[in-house]
């Protein structure tokens, strides 16, 4: 069992930077992908980021990639998403969300959510 508590949204500028983290419990945490996930008002779900469990491997949505940054700290049972020119159409309620599946970017591959943390960037 994992749970996730997401923290650090809130409103910035566009252009702007912002940088959310989530906590895990558990003792496994570095067993497990992680990965942001966001949804815009009216919008499905949507896989942002994504870290391997073990090697750090990172893959990226095409929307943010060059301006995202996923990374973590296995030490800290912690993943985070720095994110960088943020954009209007990145405003969103962002989730944090664990896998055992190897590089999975699908919703239903991710065995576990956090609540959700709200990101809004204004023009």
């Amino acid at each position: 069992q994992v749970q996730l508590v997401e923290s650090g949204g809130g409103l910035v500028q566009a252009g702007g930077s912002l940088r959310v983290s989530c906590a895990a419990s558990g003792r496994t945490f570095n067993s497990y992908r992680m990965a942001w996930f966001r949804q815009a008002p009216g919008k499905e779900r949507s896989f942002v980021a994504g870290v391997s469990a073990s090697s750090g491997r990172t893959n990226y949505a095409d929307s943010v990639r060059g301006r995202f940054t996923i990374s973590r700290d296995n030490a800290k049972n912690t993943v985070y998403l720095q994110m960088n020119r943020l954009k209007p159409e990145d405003t969103a309620v962002y989730y944090c969300a664990a896998s055992t599946v190897f590089g999975a970017t699908r919703e239903a591959s991710y065995q576990y959510w956090g609540q959700g943390t709200q990101v809004t960037v204004s023009s």
